[in-house]
């Protein structure tokens, strides 16, 4: 294996501050590095609210690939997303800099790493898959940014509000009103949490004479329904992380439960945030790249 071709990754279940910590890595720390997108929803254009993609603005100048870069009547499986981002890969190493791998969507990450990919072999799914590989494509430093999932669920139900608070409904009311989700793929963008469970509510709406009581039980259950399909969500990662353990990578843990914990009581996270993920973040990638 080239020495050289070192690629940083970070996983975590949905909202445990992947992209955070990535940009507060690559902006500060290791600056000659870009970002290719492992989140499956965020592969597609449209629905920035919705789809929780880091603003223009968060990204703090560092270059991203593959973030709202694909249309949104595809559909990208894993094996495709593979070739994809390899070539993103290449391309960034083959320009002297570091690629970080940033998102929560682990079969993607799993598709584009393992030296032997089976697109025929689910390792999530199968009892007892086809082919399990340990072996990497590509050297890896791997980040897994955890966060207690009572604690990180009552936070998740928080953004879920803030969301909602940013535009997230009139951004999906456009989205029906338009038309555009006529031609969204069922198995790509379509399965952004918030399009099927508002759906019902936003037709229901359109009609002249709809009742407000009514509309108004509709729209809470769908929040309610969101908020619980986003918990299972992260559970489910989670349990995918762990799969990818007991296969035997090296997925050094960043807890930042505290973090969370503080931010969900109030309190100023910024030093805790430094020294819980930042400090040893920037650790384990140091000593990776000096190895």
């Amino acid at each position: 294996m080239n020495p050289t071709n070192k690629t940083i990754v970070i996983m975590g279940p949905t909202g445990s501050g992947k992209s955070k910590l990535s940009i507060d890595l690559t902006s500060r720390f290791f600056t000659n590095s870009e970002i290719i997108n492992s989140d499956k929803i965020q592969l597609y254009n449209g629905l920035n609210i919705t789809t929780n993609k880091i603003t223009l603005q968060d990204q703090l100048g560092v270059t991203h690939h593959l973030l709202g870069s694909i249309n949104s009547s595809s559909s990208v499986t894993p094996f495709e997303f593979r070739s994809l981002a390899s070539r993103f890969i290449s391309n960034i190493t083959s320009r002297k800099k570091l690629p970080f791998i940033v998102g929560g969507s682990n079969s993607l990450i799993y598709a584009l790493l393992s030296k032997k990919f089976n697109p025929n072999s689910n390792i999530f799914h199968d009892p007892k898959p086809d082919t399990i590989s340990p072996n990497l494509q590509y050297n890896c430093c791997f980040i897994y940014v955890h966060v207690e999932l009572p604690i990180l669920n009552q936070y998740l139900k928080k953004r879920v509000d803030e969301m909602l608070d940013s535009g997230m409904l009139q951004e999906l009311e456009n989205f029906y009103e338009s038309g555009a989700i006529d031609s969204v793929s069922r198995t790509g963008l379509r399965q952004a949490i918030g399009i099927p469970e508002l759906e019902k509510y936003i037709k229901y709406t359109k009609c002249t004479d709809f009742d407000k009581d009514a509309a108004k039980t509709m729209y809470d259950d769908a929040i309610k329904e969101i908020k619980e399909n986003t918990c299972q969500l992260a559970k489910r990662q989670v349990e995918k992380i762990q799969r990818l353990r007991e296969i035997g990578w090296d997925l050094q843990k960043i807890d930042a439960t505290e973090v969370f914990t503080a931010s969900l009581n109030g309190e100023r996270v910024g030093e805790i945030w430094e020294r819980d993920v930042v400090e040893p973040s920037v650790k384990i990638v140091k000593r990776f790249l000096e190895e």
